[in-house]
């Protein structure tokens, strides 16, 4: 694939390095930046063909097969028309808008012109969480009771993450987007995302957004995804998955305490890995990071689906899910009361059954809880199913 990069920003690096790494047949051809010095920078060092601050010079590039969006919030839209225009296949990266009505309105422009579409959220492509949607779909744990979501760092790395106008908003639009598609991934993404609760402050940094943030989104089928998102930790980044079920637990670390440690007394200082604060003291390297974030897989998918004209693992459609759910989180900051998530276009599943696992003990009593205590006798907690009676039993190990 002959590749027009929208923005030479962090994004646009990783995406490259993603790209062109390991020999890839992929190539950055074309690159945009708001500033030509930017672009000519990067196209210089990854031998881009041409560079330009002009988007639609970028999109309309002889020598393109798809245009991939890294740029700030607020360009996306514009850069989706531009090319869609230029009849070109569209990778953005998240959120795909700034609220739900954006992203609405990109989605419908894609599929009215038949343009292929991906959602590039790197994070539900990483090699554990790939592993772990694996042995969900296999029914290793069970029904998927609660997902869990972290992702905390001292803050992003240029000003218009800061600024509300340009991003739409602040931990939760920049990070909570990860956390919400991972837990839809885990769920379900077939399982509509009913009401979201959600509390946000601005902590620390002389802002209009909030730089902490904890929700919660209720599923139709009981099931709860819960997001923790921090422009305020300090120590580097912290990305981190739970998911519980009726019959087992996944726990993924992706980023700290990854089974890489290293001590420098004094070391040289430079780059560890991406918002680490230090280059001394305990560090935690990350040895392939566009690997570590998912961005190879996702690649491999997105560009191996648009070869194939087949549909990727996440589209537009999914980036505007994600929008609908941030918009309800962001309404229940100010009510503070659950708010019910609006989705103007459903593509799931409808009216879900909610999740059940009772299990029976006898024919008149479930199973709530059997244990083997301390003295080695085993204890069985039963509720029965008449009379709602609840009892336990000892019996001998």
């Amino acid at each position: 694939m002959q590749i027009c990069m929208l923005g030479s920003g962090l994004i646009g690096t990783f995406y490259a390095m993603s790209l062109q790494g390991y020999r890839s047949c992929d190539r950055v051809t074309v690159v945009y930046s708001r500033t030509l010095e930017s672009a000519q920078a990067f196209a210089d060092k990854w031998s881009a063909e041409f560079a330009t601050d002009d988007i639609n010079e970028a999109v309309n590039y002889s020598n393109v097969d798809a245009v991939i969006i890294g740029l700030p919030n607020h360009l996306h839209e514009q850069a989706v028309m531009a090319a869609i225009a230029a009849g070109k296949p569209i990778l953005c990266t998240k959120p795909l808008g700034r609220n739900a009505e954006e992203a609405l309105r990109m989605l419908q422009a894609v599929e009215k012109a038949g343009v292929f579409h991906a959602y590039l959220e790197d994070l539900v492509y990483t090699p554990k969480t790939l592993k772990a949607l694996e042995s969900v779909k296999d029914g290793a744990i069970g029904q998927v009771l609660w997902v869990r979501s972290r992702e905390t760092h001292p803050g992003p790395h240029s000003d218009w993450f800061w600024n509300k106008e340009c991003a739409g908003g602040g931990a939760i639009i920049d990070m909570g987007c990860h956390c919400i598609e991972i837990c839809r991934n885990f769920i379900g993404k077939d399982i509509r995302p009913v009401e979201a609760i959600c509390w946000a402050d601005t902590q620390v940094h002389p802002i209009e957004v909030e730089d902490h943030a904890i929700g919660m989104v209720r599923y139709e089928n009981g099931a709860i995804g819960q997001f923790e998102v921090s422009w305020a930790f300090r120590g580097g980044m912290d990305l981190r998955d739970e998911v519980s079920g009726t019959e087992g637990t996944i726990w993924l670390n992706h980023w700290m305490r990854t089974g890489m440690e290293m001590f420098s007394a004094g070391g040289k200082s430079g780059y560890v890995a991406e918002k680490s604060e230090a280059s001394q003291g305990w560090l935690f390297p990350v040895g392939d990071e566009p690997g570590a974030l998912g961005y190879r897989d996702m690649f491999a998918d997105v560009l191996s689906a648009l070869e194939n004209h087949m549909q990727p693992r996440e589209s537009f459609y999914d980036g505007y899910v994600v929008n609908a759910i941030m918009d309800a989180a962001y309404t229940s900051i100010s009510s503070k009361k659950w708010e019910p998530i609006e989705l103007r276009e459903w593509r799931g599943r409808e009216s879900v059954e909610k999740i059940s696992a009772h299990r029976d003990h006898d024919d008149n009593h479930w199973l709530i809880k059997e244990e083997q205590m301390p003295d080695g006798s085993r204890k069985l907690i039963l509720k029965n199913k008449a009379t709602g009676e609840v009892t336990q039993t000892v019996s001998a190990s």
